[in-house]
């Protein structure tokens, strides 16, 4: 019928025909990229269609119409092609939820029509028409493929439509299953899971079933009738509100009070209401679970006796069906009940109620819908108050199962006024509380709405970081997972870093865009870290982040980066890894870039500071970690002091200061005094700001510790002295004043520098504070260290009138008590300025003059029985006016260190130098000198200068017969060993004292 018509068309109208086929294939290739389901079968049917054009216009080209097979073939095509087209034109336009459940029959058209246009070209004779070999070819191809071409719905369509079909077989489906079915169907279609956007969509797919009713489709009209009742069990496309509504009302309708079952819900062998009934042939019905033990053992019916077996037993869904919805009816009753009891019950009822309560939510979900609607969570929440445990922990197991896969009521729990701080509360319960709050916490925090909540709550974050290291694995990956889902907010992830957990912090720090990754450098930065977070972010990999953030182009993106480098720094271990990393260039270049702002200069100098400090081996078998690798390294940052400001400034000076102490110290100094660095530190000695001026003095401390005396007296100036005094009289920094004692200490002992020390009014001021005793006594051991070296240096004879100065403020008898209390090296030092005071006591001992005769009644001034001349501490420097012999017996006594022993030694031989040797005996005599001399002869660790010096004195002292004779047998034993193991000096004068005492004759020249 359709040839008889095709033939009868004129050649000019198959033409135009043949035209128009070739401009709509050309549309619908370009609209059907436009459809809403099936993409791949329509974008195979276009891939088809394209590959027919070049035969049509190769026909109508050479206008090659004259054949009847032709005319019919272009018919079909026009129509088929139309067809196609009204059919893209549904699958762009019409409702999503329809097209996909009509997604087979879309994909049926398909391939019908690609079959009518392969079996229509094969009809075509290609060999008696003018067309060239290789479209013919082309044809013959695309011909094949056409006819064995196979159109099939998505394979997750096709599961999601046999979910379909098997809800409506089973007609008593929940609404968990439409939910979910609702819900995959959206997803299929590319519709929001939204509840509007499923309501609209859910709406626009019924409102198609009235259209297709009026197209008068009686079978596609009751198939969507059948999946809408489905799909209207699903109640996710509802509001709250509107299921509430729906609940109540119908729970109203069913009455108070549940109603006994009927006798053909009983199972005739349990006499109990059955659950899965199924019917045998005879009509009679039976639970299946009491059926099917009764056939293992008695083979017939138990009612009629006739032969049964299970094969023949029919799943009764009709009875079934009546019997849940009575079981629903009866629950729905018990549910609106039970939340009375709850409020107003006394203890035991509300257990059982909440017992109650679990079983039910335990069974369905429908179950615990209706607990939501009924408004049960408040009454809940109130629960969680009560004393008894039993009660708090089945409330918190029911509201688990409530959030469990339901949003309505999670937004509920949170909007109950404390409801989250309550459950947060028990985080820090027992065991057992704590396991089912972080489990309930965790479903809540799935919800995005209440994560806010959750993370706001006061101490939220510190629970859960504890949690994780539970003994309770389960609880421990609650706690997790729930820190997890409340990551999503900056603010909580900086939460969890200021509570030790900084897994989202460097995440974010890693990958999150500029203005997170600010925000969690500057977190790095302000944060008080312990030190074990500090090594824990490093081994983590922080530093290669920060460091890539420190090349950033952003001057403040640089900045916070520095700062959080700098808190980390601070830990050795870390520092010396930042070096290994090879920042260090990075940042001396950032120092020295122009461009770069005095608050970033500052923080780089800074960090650069810890990094000299982790650069210094925490002891002396450890490789140390160079911080400068080459001389041009140290004068790029030297030369930084005198263009920068007075934070870098400081900076630079400690980074110098501080490799001062490092096992490269020898080179710095050397390389700092090549630079002139001394006439520097000099000036700023002298600057106003107190802590460029502390960090400069410290370095000049060290600088003037073993240089040459003459380059110091090259720079130092009297105003430099009088800078020095003066940061000693008005600092109130220790180690400001510790550093400045340091420098007077190294003070070449010139007479120009001892002048300039005496003229300065500053002088007496600084020491009357300073070298108070009490003030000395509630300093630490280095400072009072600094201060006795400084001391060793005001004490010099080559001023005995700064000495004076010195002894007038009372210096003298301030150090006496050191001799007791101070470290070795305070005693050392306070055994030197004795030793230089008293080498000044004969001197200035005051001879008594010769008196008149007619003074001969009159009382003599009592003489000094060393220098036999009137002495006092302050005129003379006298060591036995001081009373300081004692205190320096006392250190030959029991001081181990062997060169403040010696010190103290030469203190005490200063009483018998030259004429003074018979009275200054009898003066180290009466104090146990002499004994505790010849006792550190044989020291178990001999310091040979300290011998020497005990021999010389013990040969002289030995010249006077009587201790020669009350020494001489106790000194002999240790002679004798010297000769044995000493050296030749010792030996000579060990011989020198046995021939004194006569053991060797005095020309022995054995030794």
């Amino acid at each position: 019928m359709v040839i008889d018509a095709v033939t009868g068309l004129p050649i000019g109208t198959v033409m135009e025909v043949l035209s128009q086929v070739i401009e709509a294939i050309v549309e619908l290739v370009i609209s059907s990229k436009n459809v809403i389901i099936e993409k791949k079968s329509f974008a195979q049917l276009s891939e088809y269609l394209q590959k027919i054009v070049p035969l049509l216009s190769e026909l109508h080209r050479k206008d090659l119409c004259d054949s009847d097979s032709l005319r019919n073939f272009v018919e079909i095509l026009n129509h088929q092609t139309k067809l196609a087209k009204q059919l893209i034109q549904d699958c762009s336009d019409r409702n999503r939820f329809y097209l996909f459940v009509n997604s087979r029959s879309i994909v049926k058209c398909i391939g019908d029509i690609t079959k009518e246009i392969s079996h229509a070209m094969s009809c075509l004779s290609l060999t008696s028409l003018d067309i060239s070999l290789s479209t013919r070819d082309d044809i013959n191809q695309l011909v094949n493929k056409m006819k064995n071409a196979e159109f099939k719905a998505a394979i997750a369509g096709e599961e999601i439509l046999e979910k379909i079909e098997f809800g409506i077989h089973q007609r008593n489906v929940d609404r968990t299953f439409a939910n979910n079915l609702l819900v995959s169907i959206a997803k299929a279609v590319g519709v929001s899971t939204d509840r509007a956007a499923l309501k609209r969509e859910f709406e626009q797919f019924k409102n198609e079933i009235e259209n297709v009713r009026l197209r008068k489709n009686e079978a596609e009209a009751i198939q969507m009738d059948q999946i809408i009742a489905l799909l209207e069990r699903a109640d996710i496309a509802l509001s709250l509100e509107d299921r509430e509504k729906k609940h109540l009302i119908k729970r109203k309708s069913l009455g108070m009070q549940p109603l006994e079952p009927l006798t053909t819900f009983i199972c005739p062998i349990t006499k109990e209401a059955m659950v899965d009934p199924v019917e045998t042939p005879l009509g009679y019905t039976f639970e299946r679970s009491s059926i099917d033990k009764w056939l293992a053992d008695n083979p017939t019916c138990p009612l009629t006796l006739t032969p049964l077996d299970s094969s023949m037993l029919r799943p009764n869904r009709t009875l079934r069906q009546s019997i849940e919805e009575w079981q629903e009816r009866n629950t729905m009753i018990i549910l609106a009940s039970l939340k009375s009891r709850l409020s107003s019950g006394g203890q035991e009822e509300v257990l059982v109620c909440l017992k109650q309560l679990l079983d039910l939510c335990q069974q369905r979900e429908i179950h615990r819908e209706w607990l939501i609607l009924e408004d049960y969570i408040p009454t809940l929440i109130e629960l969680l108050h009560v004393k008894d445990r039993s009660i708090r922990n089945q409330t918190l197991q029911i509201l688990c199962l409530l959030a469990k896969y339901n949003d309505d009521a999670k937004d509920i729990i949170a909007r109950v006024e404390n409801a989250i701080k309550y459950i947060v509360q028990f985080l820090g319960r027992q065991i057992e509380e704590r396991k089912l709050a972080v489990a309930l916490l965790l479903e809540l925090s799935k919800c995005e709405s209440v994560r806010d909540h959750i993370g706001n709550v006061q101490g939220c974050i510190l629970l859960l970081v504890t949690m994780l290291t539970s003994d309770d694995h389960q609880a421990a990956t609650d706690a997790k997972n729930v820190l997890d889902n409340l990551a999503f907010s900056d603010d909580n992830v900086v939460l969890m870093a200021n509570n030790n957990y900084f897994k989202y912090l460097l995440q974010r720090l890693s990958a999150g865009p500029d203005h997170v990754q600010m925000a969690m450098a500057k977190t790095l930065w302000e944060m008080e870290l312990t030190n074990h977070n500090k090594s824990s972010l490093v081994e983590d990999g922080v530093l290669d982040l920060l460091l890539v953030l420190v090349s950033h182009d952003d001057v403040e993106m640089k900045i916070v980066a520095v700062g959080a480098l700098l808190n980390l720094s601070s830990l050795k271990k870390n520092g010396q890894e930042v070096i290994k990393k090879h920042a260090v260039r990075p940042l001396l270049d950032i120092l020295h870039h122009q461009t770069s702002s005095q608050r970033l200069r500052e923080l780089v100098s800074a960090v650069i500071v810890n990094l000299a400090l982790s650069s210094i081996p925490e002891d002396s078998a450890a490789v140390p970690v160079p911080l400068l690798e080459s001389e041009e390294d140290i004068l790029e940052l030297y030369s930084l002091i005198n263009f920068t400001g007075p934070g870098v400034k400081q900076n630079i000076i400690r980074i110098f200061h501080v490799m001062c102490l490092s096992p490269i110290a020898v080179i710095i100094k050397s390389k700092l005094r090549q630079y002139s660095a001394m006439p520097v530190l000099l000036r700023l000695c002298e600057v106003d700001d107190s802590t460029l001026r502390a960090n400069a003095v410290k370095l000049l401390c060290c600088l003037t510790e073993d240089d040459d005396e003459a380059k110091i007296l090259e720079h130092i100036t009297q105003s430099s002295v009088e800078a020095l005094l003066m940061i000693i009289r008005n600092s109130e920094n220790e180690e400001e004043i510790s550093s400045t004692l340091g420098t007077i200490a190294n003070l070449p002992e010139s007479a120009q520098i001892s002048k300039w020390l005496l003229e300065s009014h500053n002088l007496t001021s600084s020491l009357t504070s300073l070298f108070n005793s009490e003030n000395i006594r509630s300093k630490r051991n280095q400072f009072t260290e600094s201060v006795v070296g400084a001391i060793c240096r005001l004490t010099v004879r080559t001023s005995v009138e700064l000495q004076k100065k010195v002894a007038e403020v009372g210096i003298i008898e301030n150090l006496l008590p050191l001799l007791e209390t101070g470290s070795s090296l305070t005693r050392r030092n306070v055994g030197i300025s004795l030793t230089q005071l008293s080498l000044s006591s004969p001197e200035l001992s005051r001879q008594i003059s010769r008196r008149p005769v007619l003074w001969c009644f009159s009382a003599l001034p009592e003489s000094c029985p060393v220098h036999r001349g009137i002495c006092t501490v302050v005129s003379s420097f006298c060591l036995l006016e001081a009373g300081a012999v004692k205190p320096l017996v006392q250190v030959l006594r029991g001081e181990p260190n062997l060169e403040a022993c010696e010190a103290a030694l030469d203190a005490l031989l200063t009483l018998i130098d030259g004429e003074r040797l018979q009275n200054g005996c009898k003066v180290l005599e009466e104090a146990n000198a002499i004994a505790e001399m010849i006792k550190l002869i044989s020291h178990p660790s001999p310091c040979t200068s300290l011998q020497e010096k005990i021999l010389s004195s013990l040969e002289r002292i030995f010249r006077i017969l009587e201790y020669k004779q009350k020494y001489g047998q106790l000194t002999q034993r240790y002679l004798v060993d010297l000769t044995q193991r000493g050296n030749s000096s010792l030996r000579s004068l060990a011989a020198t004292i046995l021939a004194r005492l006569n053991v060797l004759h005095d020309q022995s020249s054995f030794f």
